[in-house]
């Protein structure tokens, strides 16, 4: 295992930065963390203001295409990662690449250094050499994060996510309202694809960082599956 560097708030509790927390998940990734006692300093990079107040948050209001020049200078412990769009929100697979692969691979180059856990949301079916691309886009972005180095990496894969969207349509919560009929029933044969709460995977994320900053799991790279998500 790598040596791990030097934390940013050495004695007074740790540090950790949130990318994506405007969306469903990082929202409650942001949430949590602002309530965890491990925790002292939480950054939110993100596209907009956030509209919440917390003595412990800063929030860095930034053009992703300049995150390499406003990254260099942060030091923190923990990177929580919940960038993530859809096919249909990118319009375009670059865009949707750019948003899926590049901006995470670039924020955690950018943070290696002076970090020692990222923390990734990724996708049921991640696989570098998936036929789909989207699954494509996110195994790779999984073996590129891998290949970085990390003392510690955590790689949930969570199948569709409910909860609460801010942007939702009509045709979405007729989905997710059918998702969430149908995840009883899956939950026994084919529980990897039962629908998971937005929650849980929050929750998920947050118990990892927790348990590898207290040496409380042995292991460098932990990838859980959506369906140890409600277990975990």
């Amino acid at each position: 295992m790598s040596k791990a560097p030097e934390h940013a708030a050495c004695g007074h509790g740790r540090s950790a930065l949130v990318l994506g927390a405007t969306g469903l998940v990082g929202g409650k990734v942001l949430d949590l963390l602002l309530v965890e006692p491990l925790y002292e300093r939480v950054i939110a990079v993100t596209r907009r203001k956030i509209e919440k107040s917390d003595p412990c948050l800063e929030q860095h209001i930034i053009n992703f295409a300049d995150m390499e020049k406003v990254l260099q200078s942060v030091v923190v412990d923990d990177i929580y990662c919940c960038l993530g769009t859809t096919m249909k929100k990118a319009g375009s697979k670059d865009a949707f690449q750019q948003v899926d692969y590049e901006y995470p691979w670039l924020a955690a180059k950018c943070l290696r250094q002076h970090s020692e856990h990222f923390l990734l949301i990724s996708a049921l079916g991640a696989n570098p050499s998936s036929n789909f691309f989207y699954n494509r886009v996110k195994g790779k972005l999984e073996s590129a994060l891998i290949d970085l180095g990390f003392p510690f990496l955590t790689i949930v894969r969570p199948s569709l996510l409910l909860g609460e969207r801010k942007d939702s349509r009509l045709l979405e919560s007729v989905g997710l309202g059918v998702a969430r009929l149908a995840t009883p029933l899956l939950r026994s044969r084919f529980a990897r694809y039962a629908a998971v709460e937005a929650d849980a995977v929050a929750r998920t994320l947050i118990r990892e960082g927790v348990r590898a900053a207290e040496r409380q799991r042995p292991e460098h790279l932990r990838i859980i599956e959506s369906e140890a998500i409600c277990r975990v």
